[in-house]
């Protein structure tokens, strides 16, 4: 590899070197002698100038040809450092869920042993599409939905405290969207609202679809001085994932009005 890169510059110095001499002792000539045009090195024959045209335009094409190849190299190595940063966005969804659910069900596992084993495999299928599906460049609507309601489902075993979780979805379970997108929102409702009430903690999502638009949004209630609409690490997370997979093609946004959490996130033209 090493030789073969080496014999390439060669190469290019010998075509630069050909291409630039010829031009130096040209414009000497015509420093030297005072003539507003000289012929290289005086020679004058038809045959020769046909050779010296079509040497500079055989250079002018591979010059061309090389600039071409650099700026797609470029936009080559940009997109697999997008690939790159997106996948290492996507290996960052917060593992603590996961954690907290193997604690969860060492308790179960005494309690209630067939409640444990369709918890097991709940977890199973939720890692599975977390490690592998997450993978995938998209999913179906279909699959991200379930993704979702699988995980709801497991979090309800988490809590001695009654919770009033809706879920309403009406779309096209067809279309394809970036897996692992409305998790870190969901997340965020169970760990920044739920998780700090005692009491009356509710959580409301709906995903549609209308024409070529997917829009998630999620509320929920929280304790007086916890959740705001400040940008997390999560936020910025999603917020990053949204401008290289969607650009210019989504809106994501949150307020907060009398302890009640809203996120709104919709992907246009999808």
């Amino acid at each position: 590899m090493a030789r073969r890169l080496n014999a390439r510059r060669w190469v290019v110095v010998g075509l630069v070197l050909a291409g630039v001499i010829p031009l130096i002792i040209a414009s000497i000539q015509v420093i030297v002698t005072d003539q507003p045009s000289v012929s290289f090195l005086g020679i004058d024959h038809p045959v020769i100038s046909k050779l010296v045209i079509g040497y500079y335009t055989l250079l002018l094409g591979l010059g061309i040809a090389w600039l071409v190849r650099q700026l797609l190299s470029i936009a080559r190595l940009r997109h697999e450092k997008a690939i790159a940063e997106l996948m290492l966005l996507k290996s960052q969804v917060n593992p603590h869920f996961f954690f907290n659910m193997l604690n969860n069900l060492y308790g179960w596992v005494a309690k209630d042993p067939v409640k444990a084993r369709e918890l097991i495999l709940r977890l199973s299928d939720l890692m599975r599409y977390t490690i592998y599906d997450g993978e995938k460049t998209v999913v179906t609507l279909k699959e991200e939905r379930d993704h979702l309601l699988n995980y709801i489902e497991l979090h309800k075993t988490r809590y001695q405290k009654h919770i009033a979780i809706t879920f309403h979805d009406a779309i096209d379970e067809g279309k394809t969207v970036m897996p692992l997108l409305f998790i870190m929102l969901l997340e965020n409702a169970f760990k920044h609202g739920v998780d700090s009430l005692r009491e009356n903690a509710f959580v409301d999502i709906r995903l549609t679809c209308k024409e070529d638009a997917i829009s998630f949004v999620i509320t929920n209630n929280f304790a007086p001085g916890g959740q705001s609409n400040k940008t997390g690490i999560g936020l910025q997370n999603l917020q990053r994932r949204l401008e290289l997979t969607y650009p210019d093609k989504h809106q994501l946004a949150t307020t907060v009005v009398n302890n009640v959490y809203k996120a709104e996130l919709i992907l246009n033209d999808v």
